[in-house]
């Protein structure tokens, strides 16, 4: 039971930061209707960021985040503004593809910028842990599920309530009505993305925290696995996002900490959010929050 609840706790904690990946894909999803695969490359940049402005030049690390989430929004909307707004209109799989080379660029800059081996990120938490009886639960743990919750309570309610929320929506909903009715399409767009590279930054910051706190080029194709958690939830739900990046993560620590390796292999881990995607797309192909697509014929 303690290794159950350890576990659990751990799933969360992992399974928030795919949240907020699989929310940054789906409010461009609900934007442009194109997967932004270049949300991987968010993440790893955001990382980095943080690290070169805390670590590097030494300021403090809520100013070093403040700092990353600032450069990475900016960054966000330049390239939509520059590689995505110029292809509307143009079949969706052209964008995709653009986002996927997105991904890759923003990776090599990462590889070519920070050539020092074994960067490490400082965090207030570190790698300090508290014990609940036998059970043992990591401060970054902690920190990873609260920050989630205030990030996705504040989403929801600027998406739901503010003037700008309700202008994204109504895009989301039919484009052209939107626009017949004064929304500013590109601004919304543009404003998507940045949200989107927030969330990046934040999932960064947290993924590298909870894997010892050394930098990686790596973490974005890492991040990636909370795809599934998009296509678990549905393409176009917020609260699906959430669901269904605590199922992958759930799943995935205790996968980790259950099936056997010596009949499974080892890393057998990181293709259980891909099996529960294949599955959930197989049985419900729009997730279980999406939104259904009436053809009237």
């Amino acid at each position: 039971m303690d290794k159950f609840l350890q576990l659990l706790v751990g799933g969360i904690a992992l399974g928030s930061i795919y949240a907020l990946v699989a929310l940054g894909f789906v409010v461009v999803y609900t934007a442009t209707r194109t997967f932004n695969f270049s949300q991987g490359g968010m993440v790893l940049m955001g990382a980095y960021l943080t690290y070169q402005y805390g670590d590097d030049w030494g300021a403090p690390f809520v100013v070093a985040v403040l700092a990353a989430m600032a450069t990475m929004a900016f960054g966000a909307v330049l390239i939509e503004r520059v590689a995505i707004r110029p292809l509307v209109g143009r079949p969706p799989f052209v964008i995709v593809l653009v986002t996927l080379g997105v991904l890759v660029v923003i990776e090599q800059v990462v590889r070519s910028t920070w050539t020092q081996p074994a960067l490490v990120m400082t965090t207030p938490w570190g790698n300090d842990a508290s014990r609940f009886g036998d059970v043992t639960i990591r401060h970054v743990d902690f920190y990873t599920v609260g920050v989630t919750i205030l990030l996705v309570v504040g989403f929801v309610w600027f998406y739901r309530r503010s003037r700008t929320g309700l202008a994204m929506r109504a895009a989301a909903l039919d484009q052209e009505v939107a626009a017949a009715n004064g929304v500013n399409l590109g601004r919304v767009t543009g404003l998507a993305w940045a949200i989107a590279a927030i969330l990046g930054v934040v999932a960064g910051v947290m993924l590298t925290s909870r894997g010892g706190s050394a930098l990686s080029p790596g973490l974005g194709f890492i991040a990636l696995r909370a795809f599934p958690a998009m296509i678990l939830g549905g393409f176009d739900s917020t609260s699906g996002a959430v669901a269904g990046g605590l199922v992958i993560g759930v799943a995935e620590v205790m996968a980790q900490g259950y099936l056997t390796q010596d009949f499974l292999g080892s890393g057998v881990e990181e293709v259980v959010p891909y099996v529960l995607m294949v599955i959930v797309l197989l049985w419900r192909p729009t997730g279980f929050f999406g939104s259904r697509t009436v053809t009237r014929v």
